[in-house]
Formats: structure tokens, C-alpha cells, sequence
């Protein structure tokens, strides 16, 4: 049924194809050490590998079991606080094609120290969604970095140190303001060019940008009634089509929510607004919302 299940549904780990492309695709404004794979017209054997990567990455814990995190529960647990806010963002480096044959891609970053590899799964080039995760655009709720490889524990620590230090990223004022790391094994069966690599699992705030983008297009679809001529010959359609609209609203409500969770009072939020009462000057503000992500996008 659409949006309606999805603030009831698991976890959610999203990785878009724009961001997608953009990591494999050349960076104009970028050096070429910036992470970027410099290829022109990626095929879909190399972003599917880019998928296939970070997938595997994330159930690298499971399969490599150790003290901590070795099941799906204990894996994101820490990482929602809230049932709404389940939608996790997923960041990878360094990127490489360099085990698909052929010759190697001498852009591809190699510096690979632990300190460059937690970094660099903080910018924003990095992240598998075609959001921004300045500070300026919102912060983050929870991250958890896998780092995998040849790993010594005192480099983590003095990582987290330089990075708490430089201040490289902002977190909400109502949480604990930390980031967790989870070293796990490499497989032995798969090869790789570099000594250390790192998947950010992050739950940010700015993923309510990519849900303000599909709102937008959807009200520019329904306010012309395109592609439902098809739905109207379904049962669950066959007397209207509010199902539609009752899905926009859930994700209007899960915008919002991402918004109130930048504030200190986060946690009155949902105790203050009765559920199903509608918020005052909401569709001026989601109006205006929208209509500046799509004009910064």
C-alpha cells in the first residue's frame, strides 16, 4: 500500500542511482583524489558492482561474526531512536573498479589510513544518496562505520579524537553525539588493492530533502492525473483514490518529523500534536520547503 506501511516497516537502507552515477561519473570541480572513479559513461556492470560492494559491506559483521554487532538487531538498534526515523543513509570508501579486469584506474584514491578512510565516509561525495550532508543542511542522528582490514584499535580512537576536534560533523542536540566503529574481518576469497576500507551507515536528518524531491514530482503527476489509469482498474481504486493522498500525508508527516529532530525539544514533538491533527500553516511551509530543495538540488 505504499507510503502508508512505510513508518511501521524495518529499517530501511537506501542508496539511489543519481548518487550512484555521480560516484562512478567524472567530478569537473573535483581533483582527481577526491574519491570520484573518473569513468565518462559507467555501465551498469560497474555500478552494480558499486551496489553489490556496499551490500556486502553491511552484512560484513554478520557473516564475519565477532563480540559486537554480529546480528541484524544489535546492527541497527543504536541507530534508530525513533520508529519513523528509520531511513539510513549509506556511505563507502575508497571506491574502486580495479577487480573488475582490465587495467587499473590510476585516479582511484590508495591512501587508505584509518584516519582518511573515517573522513572521507563524511563527506558528502561519498554518500550512496543524492542528499547533502553539510552542516548546513541538516546533522546527523547516529553513524556507525565498519571499518574492515588491517585495523589497530589505537588508530580508531586517535581518528575519532581528530575528528571530534576539526568538528567534521554535526550532530542533534537531544542524542549522544558520537560515532560508533565496528572492525570487522575481511573475506579471504575476495581481493582487494586496498589495505583498509570503511561503509558508513548514518542516519541523517537531510534524507527529508530526497523525500521533499519525490513529494514535488508526485504532486506535479497526481495534479494531472498521469499513469493512473491502471490503478483506477484495481478493486482497492475502483472508488477513489485517496489511498494516493493519505500516502502523501504520511510523507509529509515523516518530512516534518526529520525537521523536528534537528530541535532541542525533539523529544516533546510527538506528545505536543495530537496524532492526525493538522499542523497550522503546514501546507504554506511545505510548500516553500519544497520548493527551496528543488531550486538548491
Amino acid at each position: 500500500r505504499g507510503f502508508p506501511d512505510l513508518p511501521r516497516s524495518p529499517h530501511v537502507w537506501r542508496a539511489c542511482g543519481a548518487a550512484l552515477r555521480a560516484a562512478c561519473g567524472p567530478c569537473s570541480r573535483q581533483p582527481a583524489s577526491s574519491g570520484c572513479l573518473q569513468v565518462p559513461n559507467p555501465s551498469v556492470e560497474q555500478i552494480n558492482q558499486l551496489v553489490s560492494t556496499v551490500m556486502a559491506a553491511s552484512t560484513n559483521t554478520l557473516r564475519f561474526p565477532g563480540y559486537m554487532n554480529n546480528d541484524m538487531i544489535g546492527l541497527v538498534s543504536s541507530l534508530i531512536p525513533t520508529p519513523r526515523l528509520h531511513f539510513l543513509m549509506t556511505g563507502y570508501t575508497p571506491l574502486s573498479f580495479d577487480h573488475l579486469g582490465g587495467e587499473a584506474n590510476p585516479l582511484a584514491v590508495r591512501k587508505t589510513s584509518v584516519m582518511d578512510v573515517m573522513r572521507r565516509l563524511l563527506q558528502t561525495k561519498n554518500i550512496m544518496v543524492s542528499c547533502s550532508t553539510r552542516k548546513d543542511r541538516g546533522c546527523y542522528i547516529s553513524i556507525l562505520d565498519i571499518i574492515q582490514g588491517e585495523v589497530d584499535p589505537t588508530q580508531v580512537h586517535k581518528s575519532l579524537q581528530r575528528i571530534r576536534e576539526r568538528q567534521l560533523c554535526s550532530f542533534i542536540p537531544w542524542g549522544p553525539a558520537s560515532i560508533q566503529v565496528a572492525l570487522s574481518r575481511r573475506s579471504p576469497y575476495v581481493k582487494s588493492p586496498h589495505r583498509v576500507s570503511g561503509l558508513m551507515l548514518a542516519n541523517h536528518t537531510s534524507i527529508r530533502d530526497l523525500f521533499a524531491r519525490i513529494a514535488q514530482q508526485y504532486d506535479k503527476l497526481r495534479k494531472r492525473d498521469a499513469f493512473l489509469d491502471n490503478y483506477r482498474k484495481l478493486p482497492i481504486f475502483a472508488d477513489d483514490l485517496s489511498e494516493f493522498d493519505e500516502s502523501r500525508d504520511v510523507l509529509h508527516e515523516l518530512i516534518e518529523e526529520y525537521r523536528a529532530s534537528e530541535s532541542p525539544d525533539y523529544v516533546n514533538w510527538g506528545i505536543e500534536r495530537t496524532p492526525g491533527e493538522p499542523d497550522p500553516g503546514a501546507f504554506q511551509e511545505r510548500k516553500a520547503g519544497e520548493a527551496a530543495v528543488v531550486g538548491q538540488g
